[in-house]
């Protein structure tokens, strides 16, 4: 156990809709979400004294504060690694308020990434950058690795044949995630649940990935208030306990192109989060009772069960086949993940481990203490472990 742990909570969180369109500018759909989270919280914009997002988000922290009614700041941060980020702006705000800095963080990431910039098409300007990130990039656009889903189809293809997984193991993961988002009304595919052979059925985006192994497009905002326990005694809802919070880059890291790795077929990344999580919180994966985890490809999902301790290596395919929904061994992505609710970068999975630690999810599981919560892979990442 460290230092952080369990000096830090999460009080609110706010959402926009989540549409393929949301009419309105990004800022808008940021201001939404942080003034969402606060009314969650029982808190005023003059509460807040911090902000923290994603180096990626085209919102600053001092237009945000215009646009929500926050007077002043006296800490703002950002993280790398696009949805890597995600937990990691909840362990920036947690460190912030359990040391002082401030004591009210409001963590939020806002887009339209459906009917704005489109992440899932090839973007020839990232090869085009003059600084490191350009250069990697070059090594890869020229041989028409130039989209994430032809990025993590090789190292899928790689894991597939080592693991004797197969395409059927991944629809698992969407089938799961389909069934949770058809209970869950915020999700853009409410009421659409999927079957396997629909998985199988889907046309090829990346072989081996098929168009229902990748997450969406998506236009939305989601904020989350940290604050301290002491503060959160007095809010309306039941705080979440950050019990961990973890950041991790491994060996020969690349952004989504790590292949000159020993096996290619892991995220270390993910087990390095994964380690200082379980360290952090005193808890092991048995302790879980659902986990979030971050499903931008479905065959990541299989991979990270297995760098975070809850299987062997190599043997997610008969985890998943065991039970990843609503009743089964460990229910993942509740709200219907990244492939059923939105993709929101995973922002919207850090609030449904809040729901589930309040007892309000949608598709509540029983007798939850603690829920795991991990960020993008393939990049480095970040964790979290919330509790009571």
């Amino acid at each position: 156990m460290n230092d952080l742990s369990r000096k830090a909570v999460i009080a609110g969180i706010g959402a926009t809709d989540f549409s393929k369109d949301s009419g309105r500018s990004e800022l808008r759909l940021a201001a939404e979400a942080v003034r969402d989270a606060l009314d969650d919280a029982g808190l005023t914009p003059a509460d807040v004294d911090g902000l923290v997002s994603f180096t990626m988000d085209t919102n600053t922290e001092v237009a945000v504060a215009r646009s929500v009614g926050i007077p002043s700041l006296r800490f703002f941060s950002r993280i790398h690694y696009g949805g890597g980020a995600a937990c990691a702006t909840v362990q920036q705000a947690a460190m912030a308020v359990a040391t002082g800095v401030a004591e009210v963080v409001v963590a939020y990431r806002a887009f339209n990434e459906r009917s704005g910039a489109r992440y899932g098409q090839v973007n020839s300007t990232l090869a085009a950058q003059v600084n490191s990130s350009g250069t990697d990039n070059a090594f890869s656009y020229p041989h028409g690795l130039s989209t994430p889903a032809s990025f993590v189809a090789m190292v899928a293809q790689r894991y597939m044949h080592v693991s004797g997984a197969t395409g059927e193991d991944f629809g698992a993961v969407a089938v799961a995630d389909r069934a949770h988002a058809a209970n869950n009304p915020k999700a853009f595919f409410y009421g659409k649940p999927i079957t396997l052979q629909d998985h199988q059925d889907s046309r090829w985006i990346a072989e081996p990935l098929r168009l229902l192994d990748c997450c969406q497009e998506s236009d939305g905002g989601v904020a989350l208030v940290v604050t301290t326990p002491e503060r959160a005694k007095d809010l309306k809802q039941v705080p979440a306990v950050i019990a961990a919070a973890a950041q991790g880059s491994g060996p020969d890291q690349y952004i989504m192109t790590s292949y000159y790795r020993d096996g290619l077929t892991g995220l270390p990344e993910m087990g390095i989060v994964g380690d200082q999580l379980w360290r952090q919180s005193g808890l092991s994966p048995q302790d879980v009772q659902t986990a979030v985890l971050y499903d931008h490809f479905t065959p990541y999902v299989l991979m990270q069960l297995e760098e975070l301790g809850f299987c062997d290596r190599g043997d997610a395919k008969n985890f998943v086949r065991d039970g990843i929904e609503l009743g089964g061994r460990l229910p993942i992505n509740t709200h219907g993940g990244q492939l059923g609710e939105a993709y929101i970068h995973g922002m919207n999975g850090i609030a449904e481990a809040v729901r589930q630690i309040r007892g309000t999810s949608c598709n509540q599981v029983d007798d939850v203490e603690n829920v795991l919560v991990t960020a993008g892979t393939g990049v480095p990442t970040s964790g979290l472990v919330l509790t009571h």
